[in-house]
Formats: C-alpha cells, sequence, structure tokens
C-alpha cells in the first residue's frame, strides 16, 4: 500500500513538471513574456507600440514572436481596416490567464531589483 502512494506521489509529480515544462514551451524566448506584459498593460496594442515597449526588440523578432504568440493562442491580431492598415493585438480569454503571472513577475522583479542593485 505505501509502495503504490509512494508511486502516486512520483506520477504526480512528473505530471506537474511536464506541465511546467509545456508552459515554459509556449513561453519559451527572450520577448515573448515582455510583449505579453505590453499587451496586459495596455489592452489592445498596436506592433508599433509594443516594438516600443519592448526595448532591443528588432521589427523581425517581434513579428515572429508575436506568429507563434497566435498559434498558442494567447493573443489575437486583428487587422484594422484603416489607411495605412493599423494592426492591433490582444490577449485571448486564454492569454488572459496570463495576467496573475505577469503581475506577480513584476512585483517579483522590483524586489530583486532592490536586492540586487539597491534600486
Amino acid at each position: 500500500m505505501a509502495t503504490c502512494k509512494i508511486t502516486e506521489f512520483h506520477q504526480e509529480q512528473k505530471k506537474r513538471m511536464r506541465s511546467v515544462q509545456d508552459a515554459m514551451d509556449a513561453l519559451n524566448g527572450k520577448w515573448k513574456i515582455a510583449i505579453i506584459s505590453s499587451i496586459c498593460c495596455y489592452g489592445k496594442r498596436r506592433f508599433s507600440d509594443i516594438l516600443n515597449d519592448v526595448e532591443g526588440v528588432s521589427n523581425r523578432m517581434l513579428s515572429k514572436e508575436l506568429k507563434e504568440l497566435e498559434i498558442n493562442e494567447l493573443i489575437t491580431r486583428t487587422v484594422l481596416p484603416t489607411q495605412p492598415v493599423t494592426v492591433e493585438y490582444q490577449l485571448t480569454e486564454h492569454g488572459n490567464t496570463l495576467q496573475t503571472i505577469i503581475t506577480e513577475l513584476s512585483d517579483w522583479g522590483v524586489v530583486h531589483r532592490k536586492k540586487i542593485a539597491g534600486r
């Protein structure tokens, strides 16, 4: 009986670790969290707005990361009928579930910067 409980525990832990890896795979990349953060802060964001928010990202890389986030159903891309064409990005319902994680990361980042850099 005790061996069965230990086996169940190990299976549950492996399942949790796979879930973490799944999350990391969806959010993998230098820029994805920053892009999601930009959209979280403002709701809807245009490509150029995100480009300005995410320091150091190139047009090409931003485009690539946005496509991957769209494939993972974390954001939607809406083309507006303007001249010139405007594209807006916003979080999907599923993407909105990341709001808590982004807030926690932001709060942790503030504390970490103070601890490490004294600022």
